[in-house]
């Protein structure tokens, strides 16, 4: 192990050229730049508190008085009339229709018209049927041939 026969009783290798560090880093000074960065930030956080309150109130403090007639209402006529008019996003507050259930009830009439008969011009012939059996006429019959336009003369 040791090139130096005269070396002392620790087992680690010993040369003239080559040194070893006993430990790559210092927990001590890890462990002092944990707690100033823990210090750091919860003193960060209390300031952040203080300034939030203190702004809050010099707000409240520069904010006019509502007008009489604004006092007078309702909270709920007060919310009215600070919405837009209609129409609105739907899921914003203060919407009164539920989005899911406009989305419902959406694919259900449109489920309902994809699977109904009706007449879309009774007097020309043209009739609404389910898409399933169009699809199975088309499959049998194929589409029918579009009427093909004379080309255009230029002049």
């Amino acid at each position: 192990m040791s090139t130096d026969p005269h070396s002392s009783a620790s087992n680690l290798p010993e040369h003239d050229t080559v040194s070893f560090e006993p430990r790559d880093i210092s927990i001590s000074s890890v462990l002092w730049s944990l707690v100033y960065l823990a210090v750091t930030i919860v003193i960060s956080l209390v300031l952040c508190v203080y300034f939030l309150r203190f702004s809050s109130k010099f707000v409240e403090g520069r904010e006019a008085p509502l007008p009489m007639v604004r006092q007078q209402m309702s909270a709920a006529d007060q919310m009215n009339m600070s919405m837009p008019p209609e129409p609105r996003l739907q899921g914003v507050p203060g919407h009164i229709t539920d989005p899911q259930q406009d989305l419902r009830d959406k694919i259900a009439e449109d489920t309902k018209a994809n699977e109904s008969y009706a007449w879309v011009d009774e007097k020309n012939g043209i009739a609404q049927i389910p898409v399933k059996e169009a699809m199975k006429l088309i499959a049998e019959k194929g589409l029918p041939a579009a009427p093909v336009a004379a080309p255009e003369k230029k002049k």
